[in-house]
């Protein structure tokens, strides 16, 4: 049974109206320390002299101890914490709505205020428990200017680019709802090791095209892997793109997280009609960015992701251009088994087709796993993330679920 939970309470919606209030104070969430630094000497809430304690003090309650009231802020004085909040918030997204897949999977809807003379957008962001470890699939941007046939989130325009704040509150307010975060209502408050976190990888494969919003993914990123901080591991880490050939590169180099490419054809024609931005940058230029990325190697492979459509790109030819394109690079191959949503004209591979794919796949050489599809009933699934400010209709759903009783979208 998929459980579907809206948040905006009575309680809820006393916070909203005190987001209202603070809506015009900038964030600390999402700064770099050297920008933390400067925004609290540019409001004279410090002297220049104490900038490298203060960021060190408040960079630690943030991003260790996730907490979300200056007031929480114990080893720094009241006026001080008092000033803090008079200038600046600390707050998170609202959620508007959390959905849980019979699987386990969660989906949450995130709302974030208006940014200048803009509207509030929303956004969706995905966790998956598995054993031994939880992803969290980030979000880039509202919706996408990609418009790959067989992604929901292409159906919905570009709105805007995410800022640093709103991506790295995804993952902040996901530890919220976990109960990732140690207990910050005394100073004596327990550590969370990196072993026992409910978060432990994070994979920029929501809402958006990442590397068309490098900047601000980049300084989320650094957040997210500061070791002082958040501290997730850079090979825990992966993100995600269709193909900006220009800024592969630069993710090595500037960022250092695992590459995933959303590759999903292996010859030019094909990708065209899926994945458009191959029209620009072709299968030749990406697989040349894929072979200089920089640390690639047995040990930190580009993973590939090919989602399986019915008589589309599913055949043993297929399989055997794949392994042709792929040769030489240090390579992991997902099979993606495609996800339905409402008024897609695609249709998944046979499971006996998808096996044999991977077989011949395995047998090249190639790590080819299955991808366990997660979070279809509630829409959580790749390919099939759309924020509610276009929500679903009913019969939409009703679709939805028919096509699966049906057996369409099963693997």
């Amino acid at each position: 049974m998929t459980l579907s939970f809206d948040i905006t309470d009575t309680s809820t919606r006393a916070a909203l109206a005190a987001r209202v209030a603070v809506a015009e104070k900038p964030s600390l969430i999402g700064m770099t320390r050297e920008e933390l630094g400067q925004a609290l000497v540019a409001a004279g809430v410090i002297a220049e002299r104490q900038v490298k304690m203060r960021v060190s003090q408040i960079w630690h309650w943030l991003y260790v101890r996730g907490v979300t009231d200056f007031a929480h802020m114990f080893n720094i004085s009241k006026d001080l914490r008092s000033t803090l909040a008079e200038h600046f918030s600390i707050g998170r997204p609202e959620i508007v709505e959390e959905q849980i897949s019979t699987d386990g999977t969660r989906k949450w809807l995130f709302r974030f205020p208006p940014r200048g003379a803009g509207r509030p957008v929303e956004i969706e962001t995905v966790y998956i428990p598995e054993e031994g470890r939880g992803t969290l699939c980030i979000s880039s941007q509202v919706g996408c200017t990609l418009t790959c046939s067989f992604c929901h989130t292409g159906t919905q325009k570009l709105v805007r680019n995410l800022t640093s704040e709103e991506i790295i509150a995804q993952l902040m307010a996901a530890r919220d709802r976990l109960g990732d975060f140690p207990d910050h209502d005394t100073p004596e408050g327990t550590m969370v090791p990196a072993e026992g976190r409910k978060v432990s990888n994070i994979v920029m494969m929501g809402m958006g095209e990442p590397l068309y919003n490098f900047e601000e993914v980049k300084k989320a990123l650094l957040i997210a892997s500061d070791g002082d901080g958040l501290s997730l591991s850079r090979r825990r880490i992966t993100l995600s793109t269709s193909g900006v050939v220009p800024e592969i590169v630069r993710t090595g180099e500037e960022i250092g997280v695992m590459l995933a490419i959303s590759l999903h054809a292996t010859n030019d024609d094909l990708r065209d009609l899926l994945v458009p931005i191959n029209k620009k940058y072709p299968l030749a230029e990406l697989i040349a960015a894929c072979r200089a990325y920089p640390g690639v190697s047995n040990a930190r492979r580009i993973t590939f992701e090919y989602v399986m459509l019915k008589d589309v790109n599913d055949s043993l030819e297929d399989a055997k251009a794949l392994v042709k394109l792929l040769k030489g690079v240090p390579a992991k191959i997902n099979l993606i088994p495609f996800n339905p949503w409402p008024g897609t004209n695609y249709q998944c591979s046979d499971w006996e087709t998808i096996e044999k794919f991977s077989d011949y796949i395995n047998n090249a050489g190639y790590a080819s796993p299955i991808r366990t599809p997660r979070g279809r009933d509630i829409l959580a699934a790749c390919g099939q993330l759309k924020s509610d400010s276009e929500r679903m209709k009913k019969h939409e759903r009703l679709a939805l679920e028919a096509m699966m009783i049906a057996g369409h979208g099963e693997a």
